[in-house]
């Protein structure tokens, strides 16, 4: 996996965060900033990082992420290994 392909994933799972409100209430919660801020965040580079994180956090997260985005759950990892760290399996 590129590291555009894991960007790809990442952004693909903020979408996916961003059309249900309990997920964004969860991220804005984890986050400790209201909508703005996430807004400036989102401009970073590290933010994919934070979402992949986010969704790795909880297993049920990961699995409807990869079900809606149609990837394996196991991308989610390789994307977030590729991107800073974390044991690609």
């Amino acid at each position: 996996m590129t590291p555009g392909e894991a960007r790809d994933i990442a952004d693909t799972g903020f979408a996916h965060i961003a059309a249900d409100t309990d997920l964004v209430s969860a991220l804005l919660a984890q986050s400790g900033s209201d909508v703005a801020g996430l807004r400036a965040m989102a401009a970073r580079p590290e933010f994919a990082v934070f979402v992949l994180d986010f969704l790795l956090e909880q297993d049920q997260r990961v699995l409807d992420f990869a079900a809606s985005a149609g990837v394996r759950p196991e991308r989610v990892q390789m994307a977030r290994a590729v991107l800073g760290g974390g044991d690609p399996w």
